[in-house]
């Protein structure tokens, strides 16, 4: 068995986002782009992989298929997993770990097959096993066909790197940067958020605008890979000269704390210069002068934060306010609620599915200009 030089890589998200992601690595230059449950599929080498990691910001997590076999018992696991060219891929004196999922299988037991696994990878490369290790091998086993992964990533790609607090129940980048995507947003327009706590939303739209890579800030699990070169890594990486956008990103919250925070994180992320935070309730938001563009908020739900029966009014109360102050602008407005999502009167366009955060299901309302 050898290890092809072009792989099917895997981009994962949030089921009900693959085809806003599909978007993104079509735009990004990315080939073979396929959406599948979960994810999107493409086509490349190792440098594809290392640019995924720094340039995507709608994946949670990027793997490498490396090998797949059929397998109906551990022995032949265990005889199979032996015959993986391992040292292509990983390194002797870095540490790895297994994950395996079974599904519909012979071999149903994860557990007992991560331990063939393990000893197959530590006995024909001689890497130690460590559960805290900078490389995670996956393998997944369904109808009987193992498929060999290795996670490129490490940390989940929300972790841009810039935000070291958060407010409750947080959004993470990644599907914030996919419901942009959504609501049409490509860096060319000012954007607004009412309720931004931790400025989730403000910063992303401001580095998408400024043309910064949101991966520029952190490292990867790829650098620990026999794969990895460094001196391609650092060009790949290297800042781009694209000039700061004349655009503004303004994010506001009734908690003080919010807005401090969110002004600490757009420092961090080096946006500060075109991104600022207010402290004043949703009512109180005024249209600033200059283009219209996307006002986008994550209010609360009920389910988590606040009493829902009270949050009518809140909504309501955004509505009116985004109704007579933002002609011309468009409004997005992440909930779980459909009934909260009309107490703000918006002319909303239709929706797509539900998306599973934090437990729960939401959906992004879309309005097109307003009147």
């Amino acid at each position: 068995m050898t290890i092809a030089t072009t792989f099917e890589i895997f981009f994962s998200c949030a089921p009900g986002l693959e085809p806003f992601l599909a978007d993104e690595a079509r735009e990004k230059g990315f080939q073979g782009v396929l959406p599948i449950a979960g994810g999107v599929t493409v086509n490349g080498g190792w440098p594809d992989i290392w640019r995924a990691n720094l340039e995507l910001r709608g994946t949670n997590r990027i793997t490498v298929r490396i090998a797949q076999f059929r397998v109906l018992h551990l022995a032949q696991l265990d005889k199979r997993g032996r015959r993986v060219p391992w040292s292509d891929v990983l390194r002797r004196d870095v540490p790895f770990s297994v994950q395996v999922t079974c599904r519909t299988s012979r071999v149903y037991h994860s557990d007992a097959a991560a331990e063939r696994i393990t000893r197959a990878i530590n006995e024909e490369l001689g890497a130690p096993a460590h559960k805290d290790a900078p490389v995670t091998v996956m393998a997944r086993i369904e109808n009987d066909l193992c498929t060999i992964s290795v996670d490129t990533s490490g940390d989940l790609l929300h972790k841009r790197g810039y935000k070291e607090s958060v407010n409750a129940a947080p959004m993470r980048e990644t599907m914030a940067a996919l419901f942009l995507r959504q609501c049409g947003y490509d860096g060319r327009e000012p954007v607004i958020d009412p309720m931004c706590g931790s400025g989730t939303f403000v910063i992303e739209a401001a580095e998408i605008a400024a043309g910064l890579n949101p991966g520029r800030l952190r490292s990867f699990a790829f650098e620990h890979l026999a794969t990895f070169h460094a001196p391609t890594w650092t060009a790949m990486r290297a800042p781009s000269s694209q000039p700061i956008t004349p655009l503004r990103f303004i994010g506001s919250d009734r908690d003080e704390s919010a807005v401090r925070m969110s002004q600490r994180n757009a420092e961090r992320a080096g946006v500060a210069a075109i991104a600022s935070f207010r402290h004043h309730k949703v009512n109180e938001l005024k249209r600033p002068e200059g283009r219209p563009g996307l006002v986008i908020v994550n209010p609360p739900y009920g389910d988590r934060i606040g009493d829902k029966s009270k949050l009518s009014g809140l909504y309501r109360s955004m509505g009116e306010t985004l109704r007579a102050e933002f002609s011309g602008w468009r409004v997005g407005v992440i909930t779980t609620e459909r009934a909260l999502a009309r107490a703000t009167g918006l002319p909303f366009l239709p929706t797509s599915a539900p998306v599973p955060h934090g437990g729960l299901r939401v959906t992004l309302y879309r309005t097109a200009k307003l009147p």
